[in-house]
């Protein structure tokens, strides 16, 4: 990912807080030279400087037969908005676009047993409804079986971060203050969500 020095996001621990607030993310690895990519939903978990990636595909899904071996990219972006040229000092402006993307590199692991399908399951229900770990725990053994054989579960052990926050910094206090109050009243939730990490 191409970023300029303003808009580079160092800070593990917040490119992590922004992976883990929008985790549905993009993974992307190659097949036969050419990219492909499939948009799930992942746990993401930080023990010191070690990050890790939980996810599953559908089994029908070609993508996970091609990627051993392979370094992959996982996308978490979100969120982002259009902004007007009408928002700066200078007429001489033009739009562009403000946003937040973190691009994590690493290699796949397949979780093949049963017990690990479940382990990732469970990590999964933790990170979006706890409360239904219980419903999935009364479920038959056999309905549970049977939809973890229709999945592929895997992490992917993050080598690389980049991470970018094109938030205007190249902008005024005063630019940035009307960006962020713009924002702050759209009617596009993205471009709420984006007015805080503005200000």
């Amino acid at each position: 990912m191409y970023i300029p020095a303003n808009f580079q996001l160092t800070d593990q621990a917040q490119a992590v807080a922004f992976m883990q607030r929008y985790s549905f993310a993009t993974l992307v690895s190659i097949d036969q030279q050419l990219p492909i990519a499939s948009h799930l939903p992942f746990s993401v978990a930080a023990e010191g400087s070690r990050v890790r990636l939980t996810s599953h595909l559908a089994r029908a899904n070609p993508q996970w037969k091609s990627w051993a071996g392979q370094d992959v990219l996982v996308i978490f972006t979100e969120p982002h908005a259009y902004i007007s040229p009408s928002l700066y000092d200078k007429r001489e402006s033009v739009p562009t676009w403000d946003y937040i993307a973190v691009h994590a590199y690493g290699q796949v692991r397949p979780l093949d047993s049963e017990a690990d399908t479940a382990r990732a399951l469970q990590q999964l229900i933790a990170t979006y409804e706890p409360a239904y770990q219980a419903q999935w725990d009364s479920l038959p053994e056999s309905y549970k079986v049977g939809m973890m054989r229709g999945i592929v579960a895997f992490e992917v052990e993050v080598t690389s971060l980049q991470g970018q926050q094109k938030l205007s910094q190249n902008k005024s206090v005063a630019e940035r203050a009307a960006i962020a109050t713009h924002l702050a009243t759209s009617n596009d939730s993205a471009a709420r969500e984006l007015a805080p990490y503005i200000q």
